[in-house]
């Protein structure tokens, strides 16, 4: 099992889940974050800390496509290892459905 992180995180890209993983296997977009599902050991640390509960485990039902995304942006994406500021309209955006079409491919920028 792995975990995953879903659309809930799309716009927001809230990192408490960050601070917590102890092996860094979160990598981050432009607006949002994904986890490497090679590297997860399954802890489960990070989903309680997602404020908008956007990471799930990989038997969450219909997760099947999120898990190929966060696979897939893992391999692009930067490594992020500490916490970072939300995104500033993060507020605005937190409890949204429908929000894939909003997601950037882009790798986030260097901190």
């Amino acid at each position: 099992m792995t975990y995953v992180v879903t659309e809930g995180c799309i716009a927001c890209k809230y990192t408490d889940c960050v601070e917590v993983c102890p092996v860094d296997c979160f990598y981050a977009g432009e607006n949002m974050l994904v986890i490497h599902p090679d590297e997860c050991i399954d802890c489960g640390v990070c989903e309680p800390e997602c404020p908008v509960d956007a990471i799930l485990p990989d038997t969450a039902p219909g997760i099947a496509a999120w898990l190929t995304l966060n696979a897939e942006l893992a391999e692009v994406w930067p490594n992020i290892r500490e916490r970072i500021a939300p995104l500033p309209d993060h507020e605005a955006w937190a409890g949204q459905q429908g929000k894939l079409a909003s997601l950037s491919r882009n790798p986030a920028a260097p901190q």
